[in-house]
């Protein structure tokens, strides 16, 4: 093997090495992998882009135009206690749980919607510039993802935008997709990808990254099934994970890598 063919072998296998690990160079993030401690079902018709856990149940906003929906589940078996289908010209997305109200965004259409968290009545309609992905509530503000590096912060009452932070680790992070607020911070899912980045709101700074490689459900045949749906147990401490139409939803226990 001549030397220029060597060189070129140990260049290639460099860069397949550096593929495979997610960290971004000068990253000041910890690295957690996870183990799973229950698993529990999911409809595998559910096009997940929304979790929320609040008072034992999951509220969870499924996407794909015709097929979007808000629903109350059942985290024990899985089923759907209470369905509200969305006209077939908006594709749900992200949910936030505001006392006794629901936030729901749609994808494009640049139109979010607010219900009665009893009954799913629909109580407001309101506008944003940018297409709508994630969303959570950190108490005093709405945090919404639009796919970019942005999260922007959003007036409850008003729904108007109050400010945005641009999220980074040794560089931008893009492709922000659904939101939850746990202990002062942001967990995000990056869209077609096996991780989860956990946000300092007031920075825009990644505090952590969580490894998702690997995780039951994840190799399902249509690339558009992935790993997005994040909902937690402030009670029990329970962080829950699940995918675009996967048959499970799971609760995981972070584990610090290696």
């Amino acid at each position: 093997m001549s030397a220029v063919i060597v060189a070129l072998v140990i260049v290639l296998a460099a860069f397949f090495l550096a593929s495979m690990d997610y960290r971004p160079a000068n990253s000041t993030a910890v690295h957690y992998t996870y183990s799973v401690v229950n698993v529990y079902h999911h409809d595998t018709n559910a096009f997940t882009e929304g979790l929320v856990f609040d008072s034992g149940f999951l509220y969870e906003s499924t996407g794909l135009y015709g097929n979007s929906s808000l629903r109350r589940v059942d985290l024990e078996t899985g089923g759907i206690l209470q369905l509200l289908n969305l006209k077939p010209q908006y594709f749900g997305e992200g949910i936030a749980i505001l006392g006794d109200k629901i936030v729901q965004l749609t994808w494009q259409s640049h139109e979010g919607f607010v219900y009665d968290k009893a009954s799913f009545d629909l109580l407001q309609e309101f506008q944003y510039p940018t297409e709508g992905w994630g969303l959570t509530y950190d108490g005093s503000r709405l945090i919404m993802s639009d796919g970019t590096a942005n999260l922007y912060f959003l007036d409850p009452v008003t729904f108007q935008r109050i400010g945005h932070v641009t999220v980074h680790d040794a560089g931008p992070v893009t492709e922000l997709n659904e939101l939850e607020y746990i202990n002062s911070t942001v967990y995000a899912n990056i869209w077609m990808e096996e991780k989860i980045a956990v946000i300092n709101p007031q920075t825009g700074v990644v505090t952590a990254w969580i490894d998702l490689t690997g995780i039951p459900d994840s190799k399902n045949q249509d690339p558009n099934n992935v790993l997005n749906g994040i909902a937690y147990d402030a009670s029990g401490d329970r962080l829950f994970v699940t995918g675009k139409m996967w048959p499970h939803i799971f609760q995981i226990k972070l584990v610090p890598s290696a």
